[in-house]
Order: structure tokens, then sequence, then C-alpha cells
């Protein structure tokens, strides 16, 4: 197999590594160029995917260790990658909003360590050659991310269906401006993120906390939503999701974590920057 082909075919595994150590598709297609850039002129490896993989995560973590979330304006949420179907890839529940919002807070050693052992499967002493450490070191990372993780990480399982309602039932109560609605359909201790990257509407540079907190901004910020506004669910990784469209060029991607039957935490992404690849 020629050297494009072995990247072709392992282009789909490295991107899903790679956003998950990054959070966004312009830095994941950016070190995908670079992987490929180290890659080409390789002759005669023995194992392709292993090479691309190791060359990947370096690419990834050099640039994760340049990049300062410090001086973005407000809060900062991953990029969402929006589907129809859930992700063959990955193990869906660790590439939730929640989980990638929580790795935002680790070192760039101990992510590149969860990213691969915890979604991905590698054993220890596999991502010590690729990260060149050594075994006890690694498993040492490995330890404090999924401890990290883990204290962070809610444990809800809903079925799609009350999933799929909850969601609707959101939008309507939010689209809506019925509070009282919204106060039912929100869990007492939600908790809403909202990343505009100071160029969409962002509604606070902190999270919001709180049923009535969360519930009447939603109404407040739902009077300037336009009302030819086109709704499309869809999911982001395994999360429900909802797609706003306004004369077909989307404006806000709305995230639901939904515990039991209440949305549990809510994120919203009105970064342009962040959507012109939803159209």
């Amino acid at each position: 197999m020629g050297g494009t082909d072995s990247f072709v075919e392992h282009r789909e595994l490295l991107f899903s590594i790679v956003y998950g150590m990054l959070g966004t598709v312009a830095d994941t297609e950016d070190v995908l160029q670079e992987t490929w850039l180290s890659w080409a002129p390789r002759h005669n490896v023995e194992n392709p995917r292993a090479y691309l993989v190791r060359i990947a995560v370096n690419h990834a973590l050099r640039r994760r260790e340049k990049t300062s979330r410090e001086t973005y304006p407000g809060q900062w949420l991953p990029e969402p990658l929006v589907s129809d179907t859930a992700d063959e890839v990955v193990r869906g529940e660790e590439f939730s909003m929640a989980v990638l919002v929580v790795l935002e807070t680790l070192t760039p050693a101990e992510r590149a360590v969860f990213v691969l052992h915890e979604v991905f499967g590698y054993a220890h002493p596999e991502i010590a050659v690729i990260l060149g450490r050594s075994p006890a070191a690694v498993r040492q990372l490995a330890h404090r991310a999924r401890e990290h993780v883990e204290a962070r990480r809610p444990r809800f399982t809903v079925d799609p269906r009350t999933r799929q309602e909850v969601t609707e039932r959101f939008m309507a109560a939010t689209l809506g401006g019925d509070l009282e609605e919204l106060l039912q359909v929100l869990a007492p201790d939600v908790t809403l993120w909202t990343d505009g990257g100071g160029k969409g509407p962002a509604t606070s540079l902190e999270p919001v906390h709180g049923n009535d907190q969360v519930a009447r901004l939603l109404v407040g910020v739902a009077k300037s939503v336009p009302g030819t506004t086109d709704l499309r669910f869809r999911r982001v990784r395994d999360d429900p999701a909802v797609l706003l469209f306004a004369d077909d060029a989307p404006f806000a991607v709305l995230v639901l974590e939904v515990h039991g039957d209440r949305v549990g935490r809510l994120y919203s992404i009105t970064n342009p920057d962040k959507l012109g690849r939803l159209g």
C-alpha cells in the first residue's frame, strides 16, 4: 500500500484523536496537514497506523502547548461536530461536550494520554512509545487524568426517545418564552455555558447556574431570535443538539445534556468561526 493510501485509510482515526486533543476542526485539519507532510517522504514503514498516530499526536501536542485560551473573549467551548448518527470511531460518551470541556482543564500530556487510553483503547506501553515517555510516567499521567475527569463527569443514562422529547420541550418553551415550562424542563442545578468568541451573541462571560437564572436569561434572549428561524435537530457526538438557521445560515448550536427527564447542562455556541462548516 502506498503512502497516500495509508494516510487516507487512517485519516478518520487521526482526525478523531487530534480533535479530542484540540477541540477545533481548524486546528485538527492543520495538524493533519502537518502529519501528511511529515509522513509523505516515508517509505517501507512496518506499521503505518502506529507511525501516523505518533506523528499526529506529537504535532497536536506542540500545537496545544502553544495555544492559550486565556486571551479568548469569554467562555471557550469545543467546536461542535454535528452528525445524524453516532460516530463509530470513538466511544460516544467519552467525547460528549461535557467531557471535552473537562479535558480543557488537563495538561496537554494528560489530555493526550486520556484520549489515547480511555477513548481509543491504547495500552500504556503503546502510549509511552507514542509520547517518548516511560510507561511509569504514562501510567501516572493516566491516573491523574482519569481521576480529574471522573470527578467532574456526570453519569446519566437516558434513552434516545426521552432525550428527544426533552429537547423538543426545551426548544418549544424557550422560543415560546414560556418561563414556567422552562422551569419544569430545566434541572434545578442546570448550568449554561455560552461561547460567542467576541463575534456572536453570548449571554455571560461566566457559566450561569440554577434553573431560575438560566430560564429568565433564555426567555430574554429568545426575544431577539428571528421569527423565521429554522430548527434542525441533530447530535453533537452523542449529545442531542439543535442547530438554528436564519436565511440558510447557521447562527447558533445548542447542545443539551439530559439528566433524567430534564436538561442538566446546556452549551450555546454562537461564535461564527465555529459554525462556518455547518452550512
